[in-house]
C-alpha cells in the first residue's frame, strides 16, 4: 500500500492565501505523529527545527519560516504553528483505519509564500520515508530500510548538500 495526496485547494482572500492537503499515509497515525510534532520528524521531510517546545504555547523555530509560537497541540493528533514569516501551519492527524492515516494540512499566510507544489514536494519525500520504513530498502535504494535517500547521520555519506525541491532551509 502506497500513500497518496489528493490534490491541493488553494484560497486567497484578499492578502491572505490559504493551501490544504489531504495525504493518505499507509501507517498509523502515531507512528507519523513524530514526523509534525517533533524537530527530528520535521527536520526529516519539511524543515530544520531550531527550537520546538512541545506544548501549546510553546517556543517554535522553523528554519526559513521564522520564530513563533505552538498555537494548538493535542497530542497524536493536531500540531499547529503560528511563525511571523511563515504564517499558520496545521497538521491534523486522523486515524483511516488500523494501519493507515490521514494527514489534513493546512498552511495560512499573508504575502507571497510557499506554492502548493513546494508542499507537494514535500509530502511526497513524507510518504517515501514512510514506504521505506514498511519492509525493507526501496527499489534501487541503498539507505537502509526506514531511511530516506540522503538522509544519513551528518557527517556520514549521503548526507544532503543542499535541500531537497521545495525544502525550506
Amino acid at each position: 500500500m502506497s500513500g497518496s495526496i489528493e490534490q491541493g485547494i488553494s484560497q486567497t482572500h484578499g492578502n491572505t492565501h490559504i493551501l490544504h492537503f489531504v495525504v493518505r499515509i499507509p501507517v498509523r497515525a502515531e507512528d507519523i505523529w513524530a514526523a509534525v510534532a517533533t524537530p527530528e520528524g520535521l527536520g526529516g521531510w519539511c524543515t530544520a527545527v531550531d527550537v520546538l517546545e512541545p506544548r501549546l504555547d510553546g517556543l517554535v523555530t522553523l528554519r526559513g519560516l521564522g520564530t513563533g509560537r505552538v498555537t494548538a497541540w493535542d497530542v497524536d493528533r493536531v500540531a499547529e504553528y503560528t511563525v511571523e514569516d511563515g504564517g499558520r501551519i496545521r497538521f491534523h492527524l486522523e486515524r483511516d483505519g488500523a494501519e493507515a492515516a490521514v494527514l489534513r494540512f493546512t498552511h495560512e499566510f499573508q504575502g507571497e509564500g510557499e506554492s502548493e507544489s513546494g508542499w507537494r514536494t514535500r509530502f511526497e519525500h513524507m510518504i517515501e520515508k514512510f514506504a521505506g520504513s514498511q519492509g525493507g530498502p526501496r527499489p534501487g535504494s541503498s539507505e537502509p530500510p526506514g531511511q530516506a535517500p540522503g538522509q544519513g547521520e551528518p557527517g556520514e555519506p549521503g548526507e544532503p548538500t543542499e535541500p531537497l525541491p521545495g525544502q525550506l532551509t
